[in-house]
């Protein structure tokens, strides 16, 4: 029995199973490692020549370009916001009716937003999305094919009816079943950016501001876990998480705000020497960090 995808009209122009990814940086390289390995064929464009042609050696099997385009399935959008969208819009006209197109970057309302209206205009899916993993260094020669193994993958889904979006999500799903992502949660822009916001920017912006201390420059011999656990994300791409930062302001300003009226707390108590408001507060932090852990 033949299933039909009702999201592929007759006239896609695409070739199953082949991909394209605009950014071979830590997540669009990683992308392209574990689909290559899982046996797609992979075209890739990126900034910086050399880095393209060391990807071409043994990962990736052309350039998407004006004629590979139409014969991508899924296109994933894995360069600096700006940069992602504004390739989509000069593009749009060249992606095959049917593909699905996703963007694996840090916002969602700023890229969300842009692309849904660019693909209203077109019989192709632009479907937002953001996988949860990384690490602190950035670039191609950071990538690797198991990156994404039973990491969560949050997914931001167009309006459409419900048959056409599961049908969709499900095409995608098989499609990134190579990278072995470990669960696919459904969230709107909004709420995705109001979370990463403190989940993933907050952190970058206090580990970031932590090592600014003279005291980081003579830590050897003095530091052990907690040090490094609180630096790991200190070294970061200044470019990107500048942009990142600020097309999510609003919600990561608020959290910077969170955070820095906790910490006055602290400085408080302990300038006062009230060992009683301290201990008040260590033991209001233990108890919702397992509160968390339990959720």
């Amino acid at each position: 029995m033949t299933i039909e995808h009702p999201s592929i009209p007759e006239d896609a122009t695409f070739v199953p199973n082949r991909i394209g990814i605009l950014g071979l940086g830590l997540m669009g390289g990683s992308f392209a490692k574990a689909l290559h390995q899982g046996g797609a064929e992979v075209y890739a464009r990126n900034r910086t020549r050399s880095t393209l042609e060391l990807a071409m050696i043994e990962t990736v099997d052309g350039e998407l370009d004006d004629e590979t385009i139409p014969t991508c399935e899924l296109i994933i959008l894995a360069g600096y916001p700006d940069v992602s969208v504004t390739w989509l819009a000069e593009m749009a006209s060249l992606i095959s009716p049917g593909a699905i197109v996703i963007d694996v970057i840090g916002v969602k309302r700023f890229v969300c937003e842009r692309c849904f209206a660019i693909a209203e205009q077109y019989p192709w899916t632009f479907v937002g999305c953001h996988p949860m993993a990384g690490t602190q260094f950035s670039g191609y020669a950071h990538t690797r094919a198991n990156m994404f193994h039973n990491a969560p993958m949050v997914v931001v889904p167009p309006a459409m009816d419900d048959f056409e979006r599961l049908d969709v999500l499900e095409r995608l799903k098989n499609l990134l079943k190579p990278c072995g992502f470990g669960s696919f949660t459904l969230s709107s822009a909004g709420e995705h950016d109001e979370l990463i916001a403190f989940t993933s920017q907050l952190a970058h912006v206090v580990s970031n501001a932590y090592v600014k201390s003279p005291s980081a420059q003579k830590h050897k011999g003095f530091s052990a876990g907690s040090y490094k656990d609180l630096t790991r994300v200190a070294r970061l791409n200044p470019t990107m998480w500048t942009e990142l930062f600020l097309d999510n302001a609003d919600y990561l300003s608020e959290e910077i705000g969170i955070i820095i009226a906790n910490l006055q707390q602290y400085k408080d108590a302990i300038d006062a020497g009230d060992a009683e408001r301290l201990h008040e507060l260590l033991a209001e932090g233990d108890r919702l960090k397992r509160e968390a852990e339990r959720r």
